[in-house]
């Protein structure tokens, strides 16, 4: 509205961060079906939080009042003629709609909202609703499309030759790689290819991690390592002159080349080493070389006093600002492919199983025959979705398995581990299985406790921390006590514990 003041600008603008937070928990709070669902709705989170900063910064832009808007006004509401400014707004209102009618009436900011959430659960011609574009080898989001990758790292020269399902175990093993094979072709492939794509792929499947942050975080622990030199495979290089045994010499102490003579030969090369220059020649010519720096700045001294190594040092240099580099692009890949690792083992069982159905496929093919098969002869379920109403897994074939080995693995029963932060297994066996996986072990070291055998089968907070409270006084009460358990033996052979020996020889009675 134009006649819409700054205080109902703030208003509206803390109503709307409301409706924000309302809308965001309740979306969080909504059971999501499959794995579209939640990361459709990780989406929605992402843009109506994307909004509430935006309001926010804008909110605050109005408290800091920097053009003196909202102090103006505020004045004029307090002043002595308030209601004098009230109904000439008023009347500023009444004339204003009349003469633009034409102009929509605003909708209630609920309303806005409600049809905000409906038109995106809504979907057109009964597709799909996708907030995120994905491939159809990724799955939407469950599974790495490397393909590209894999492309570009095979054409690197002197890097090993790998199949596709070995370089999804290994592509993140960089330590591995000798450090003289990190070419440019291999600096390429990590900034250009193998990171834009990670971190493209986890911005589109997990849209609420604060990645920029984390990678920040990554950056600077890196850098702690690398002055370290315990980045993996990349150990720190020991050159230059100091590092050849060089130690530098006060020269002040010397009135001629022959007194610094009486140094000796070693420490004379040990002092030019220190210096960068020419090291060799008689007792004679080191003396009067080291001696020639003498109140010199190294502008003054002849160039050909010193070793050509020059602009080996500057390549050198060159050379390590482009190792740091690569091995700070390794180190937010560690930091991606961590992130991402669930979604990389899906994959890795999903290659598996197209690679077992191919194979099956082929020796189908080689029964026949290679005869020929026409096209009427292809199923109804190549044309189009699978008939799956129970919503059962698929099995090794894509199709869903049979009803009775659903319920023979108990995949229709579903368990909930609290430690594991309320997730959720289907089966038995996947239950028990997940004690001993790093999300179970996780849950356990933020409580403090160890993933023993003692908390199998254990799934509550308040469980886990009484057992392990049990376990400790356990372990107190069974703790040796030398004042107890300590056995003593007098004069006439009897045998006593150590509290008893020491009264006994107090009172003089031993």
């Amino acid at each position: 509205m134009s006649f819409e003041s700054v205080l109902e600008q703030q208003r509206r603008y803390h109503e709307e961060r409301e409706r924000l937070m309302d809308t965001m928990t309740k979306e969080m709070l909504r059971k999501k079906a499959t794995h579209r669902d939640q990361i459709n709705s990780e989406h929605m989170v992402k843009l109506l939080l994307d909004r509430y900063t935006e309001t926010s910064s804008h909110l605050k832009d109005m408290y800091d009042d920097k053009d003196g808007s909202r102090k103006e006004e505020i004045q004029a509401l307090s002043g002595p003629n308030e209601f004098t400014e009230f109904y000439l707004r008023l009347k500023n209102i009444r004339q204003y709609y009349p003469k633009n009618s034409s102009e929509e009436i605003a909708i209630p900011m609920s309303m806005e909202y409600e049809q905000f959430m409906r038109q995106l659960q809504e979907t057109e011609d009964g597709e799909p609703l996708a907030l995120a574009s994905f491939t159809d080898e990724e799955g939407y989001g469950r599974f790495l499309d490397l393909h590209q990758c894999f492309e570009i790292f095979l054409n690197i020269k002197g890097l090993e030759k790998l199949d596709y399902l070995t370089y999804l175990q290994k592509f993140d093993r960089f330590h591995e790689i000798q450090k003289d094979r990190k070419n440019f072709e291999y600096r390429q492939y990590l900034l250009e290819y193998l990171f834009p794509y990670l971190l493209d792929f986890l911005k589109r499947c997990k849209p609420l991690i604060n990645i920029e942050k984390d990678l920040i975080n990554v950056k600077q622990d890196f850098e702690l390592k690398w002055e370290q030199g315990i980045f993996p495979g990349w150990p720190k290089e020991t050159g230059g002159a100091l590092a050849k045994g060089g130690a530098s010499l006060d020269l002040s102490g010397f009135s001629s080349w022959e007194e610094l003579a009486s140094v000796g030969l070693d420490r004379l090369k040990s002092a030019l080493l220190a210096l960068g220059m020419k090291c060799g020649g008689t007792l004679e010519e080191r003396a009067k070389r080291l001696f020639a720096t003498k109140d010199k700045s190294f502008e003054d001294l002849d160039p050909s006093l010193f070793m050509k190594d020059a602009d080996k040092t500057k390549r050198g240099n060159k050379e390590t600002i482009r190792h740091k580099e690569i091995a700070g692009m390794e180190a937010q890949i560690y930091r991606l492919v961590d992130l991402l690792s669930e979604q990389r083992s899906a994959t890795l069982d999903n290659v598996r199983r197209k690679q077992a159905r191919a194979g099956e496929d082929n020796e189908d093919d080689e029964d026949v025959g290679g005869g020929d098969i026409s096209d009427d002869d292809s199923g109804p379920e190549e044309d189009g979705l699978i008939y799956n109403p129970k919503n059962l897994p698929l099995g090794w074939d894509g199709k869903p398995i049979p009803y009775w080995l659903y319920k023979l693995h108990g995949l229709n029963m579903y368990f909930n581990c609290e430690i594991c932060g309320n997730h959720t297994y289907r089966g038995p066996k996947a239950f028990q299985r997940h004690f001993a996986e790093w999300r179970h072990a996780h849950g356990m070291r933020c409580l403090g406790i160890p993933n023993t055998a003692h908390f199998a089968n254990i799934t509550s907070i308040e469980d886990a921390l009484s057992l392990w409270n049990k376990l400790k006084n356990n372990k107190d009460d069974e703790r040796w006590k030398p004042e107890m358990e300590e056995e003593f033996e007098d004069s006439l052979g009897n045998v006593v514990n150590k509290r008893t020996y020491d009264d006994l020889r107090k009172q003089g009675l031993l």
